[in-house]
């Protein structure tokens, strides 16, 4: 209230105006939410600022005014504030002699204000203006906010009745109407008794101290009750359908509570179902995976088993070629050696021929050609030693062919799970028995070559021994010197054929060597072979235990989701029950609210016919009154008219007694 208190002080300034010392005194210290200037005679100014800070203030909830002597400008002021204030509920005028303006400006803050419930205004003199008291009415009817009125000695007329009477058919909002002390009479009572009909929120009506009848008084006193009877059945009603509605809220919530419960725990366990057949399928995707590295693993053993046996089928031809080439060139070195042989003997028959015709001339030629026929022989048995090692390693060769023919297919047998490692070896083998290949082949063209050139050599010293042989009948020291030079050429051919030989052993090593280095590989591819089916054998178990290990997750994850099956099936089953009573719930509390309605339907019927039976027993009354009134009327003027009667009797047997002993005394008559 201070911060009223200051703002009220600034308007006044504002405004030319000093504030009112009292009105700052009862500012100062007020309750919160209530302004009590009760008895404080208030200026036009103090009522114009008071305006001005009620349209804004937002704390004021009650505002009491009484007997404040406001004039008819301060309280249009005050009440032109009201209009827009959103927030009072209270409002006390009583005792303001309020007239034709401020009734005006009342109708206008009825008509705008949404939010004041209680309105005093006892002791003022709206009634008295008619007009002004009409227009307040109509505003009253369009109202929707107000709850109390009390219009206490305001000289309301018979007619300012009948204008509240046509406000109160049209208000649905008014509870308690206070008119006491007022000048509303007959009529007036007529008018509002009419109207309570159709009026149904209005349940205290005070008419006391306005010349009403009492069967006016009492008719609207069941009309009060009526309506307060209404209003406690509409109340328990309310009430009634209030607490059905929060029992029927509360079990829905708890219906509610218990379908989530079960929602809940059907998405944990449809959350686990499915993290449990993602784990399960990871883990057969996983072993899937395996299975096919494991597949794609033996795949690629396959393939290189498949590679190797294609190699070892190549080294086979190359060791076949290889062979034929050996045979080729011990088929050579057999025609070699006939042809030396058959060279050998024509050499002997013709050296023989030569010593028979040298024998008698060149006894050194003889001792020559004995010297060369021994060499021949020791070249004959070097030859036949030659041939009984090649003879040898033929037969060296064929065993070996026959082993590794042998050990190729047991290679073959043990090849089908080892490929990886024996590739390269196979590669290798192949690169080196290429260039062994390449090598013998080299060295069988250069013997070929040397062998060619050996046998145009011998051609050549053949056709040389005949020129010599037939010079040498010539001249004996010339066919000397040719003899010498001859056997200087056939030691030089004998170094030749030596050469030839070591060469031919160095070959024959060279082979031996090769033989075993093939026997070597084909020991070490007897072990890689081995190694391979043993991996063959351990890959062959894992992939079986992960096969049983994958029926056994199958079966599982079939168990798991047999169960969760089951136990969906046993939630919905659960669900269709408890969804079954709540329909049936449902279905009871939609009876119960069809029950509700009938009763309220049969309220209405039972009040429209007590309605109905209350206004023909008030026709029955106001006709019954009205034939009383007029049998008391009758009553009244029969009573006259005996008395009439009376005083006419009277008067007649008074003249009459009067009258008789005058009438007897005089002697005339």
């Amino acid at each position: 209230m201070e911060e009223f208190r200051h703002s009220y002080s600034r308007l006044c300034k504002e405004s030319g105006a000093e504030p009112q010392e009292t009105v700052l005194q009862q500012l100062q210290g007020l309750p919160r939410g209530r302004l009590d200037l009760a008895t404080q005679s208030l200026t036009v100014d103090t009522c114009r600022a008071l305006g001005e800070l009620l349209q804004k203030e937002a704390l004021l909830t009650e505002l009491i005014l009484s007997d404040c002597m406001l004039s008819e400008e301060g309280a249009t002021l005050l009440l032109q504030g009201l209009c827009a204030n959103t927030v009072v509920r209270s409002l006390d005028l009583k005792g303001n002699n309020l007239r034709a303006a401020g009734a005006e400006a009342l109708g206008q803050l009825l008509r705008q204000n949404k939010s004041i419930q209680s309105l005093t205004l006892e002791w003022n003199n709206m009634g008295a203006w008619e007009d002004a008291f009409a227009t307040f009415c109509r505003a009253l009817a369009g109202n929707g906010a107000l709850r109390q009125l009390d219009l206490r000695n305001n000289q309301i007329s018979h007619k300012g009745a009948e204008e509240l009477a046509l406000a109160l058919t049209r208000n649905a909002s008014l509870q308690q109407l206070d008119l006491r002390w007022n000048d509303i009479g007959l009529l007036g009572g007529r008018a509002l008794v009419n109207c309570l009909p159709r009026n149904k929120t209005l349940w205290r009506l005070e008419l006391a101290g306005n010349n009403v009848p009492g069967d006016i008084l009492r008719a609207v006193e069941q009309a009060m009750d009526h309506n307060r009877d209404r209003q406690t059945t509409f109340r328990e009603n309310q009430a009634r359908t209030h607490v059905l509605s929060k029992e029927v809220q509360h079990l829905q919530e708890e219906k509610s509570k218990q379908f989530l419960d079960l929602m809940e725990t059907i998405e944990k366990q449809r959350k686990e179902m499915a993290r449990s057949g993602r784990a399960s399928a990871i883990r057969v995707g996983q072993l899937q995976e395996a299975l096919n590295e494991r597949h794609s693993i033996i795949n690629a053993l396959k393939a290189k088993l498949q590679m190797a046996e294609a190699a070892l089928a190549l080294s086979e031809q190359k060791a076949q070629g290889l062979g034929e080439l050996l045979a080729t060139a011990e088929q050579e070195q057999r025609s070699l050696a006939q042809r030396q042989a058959k060279e050998h003997r024509l050499e002997q028959q013709e050296a023989a021929e030569r010593e028979s015709k040298l024998l008698r001339d060149l006894s050194a030629a003889n001792e020559k050609t004995l010297l060369l026929r021994n060499q021949v022989d020791e070249l004959e048995r070097k030859v036949g030693s030659q041939q009984e090692q090649l003879f040898l390693a033929r037969q060296e060769l064929t065993n070996t062919a026959a082993e590794l023919k042998t050990r190729a297919i047991q290679a073959e047998e043990h090849l089908e799970l080892e490929k990886k490692r024996s590739r390269q070896n196979l590669e290798d083998l192949e690169r080196l028995r290429a260039k062994e290949v390449e090598h013998l082949t080299r060295r069988s063209e250069e013997s070929e070559r040397a062998m060619q050139e050996r046998v145009q050599r011998l051609e050549a010293s053949r056709l040389s021994l005949e020129e010599e042989l037939s010079r040498v009948k010539a001249a004996a020291l010339s066919e000397r010197g040719q003899a010498e030079e001859e056997l200087i050429k056939a030691k030089n051919q004998v170094r030749l054929e030596e050469q030839r030989l070591a060469h031919l052993e160095e070959k024959l090593r060279l082979l031996a060597q090769a033989r075993d280095e093939a026997q070597s590989a084909c020991l070490q591819q007897r072990q890689t072979v081995a190694e391979a089916q043993a991996q063959a054998g351990q890959l062959g178990l894992q992939v079986e235990g992960l096969r049983r290990r994958l029926q056994e997750l199958q079966q599982e994850l079939s168990n798991k989701d047999q169960e969760k099956v089951a136990e969906v099936t046993r939630v919905r089953v659960e669900l269709q029950e408890q969804n079954g009573r709540l329909q049936a719930e449902l279905t009871a509390q939609e009876a119960l609210r069809e029950k509700v309605a009938a009763l309220e339907r049969q309220l209405k019927v039972i009040t429209g016919d007590h309605r109905e039976a209350l206004l023909d027993r008030e026709s029955e009354n106001a006709s019954l009154r009205e034939k009383l009134r007029l049998k008391e009327a009758e009553i009244a003027r029969i009573r006259e008219e005996e008395a009439q009667r009376a005083s006419f009797l009277q008067n007649a047997v008074l003249a009459y007694v009067q009258g008789s002993p005058l009438r007897a005394m005089s002697p005339q008559k």
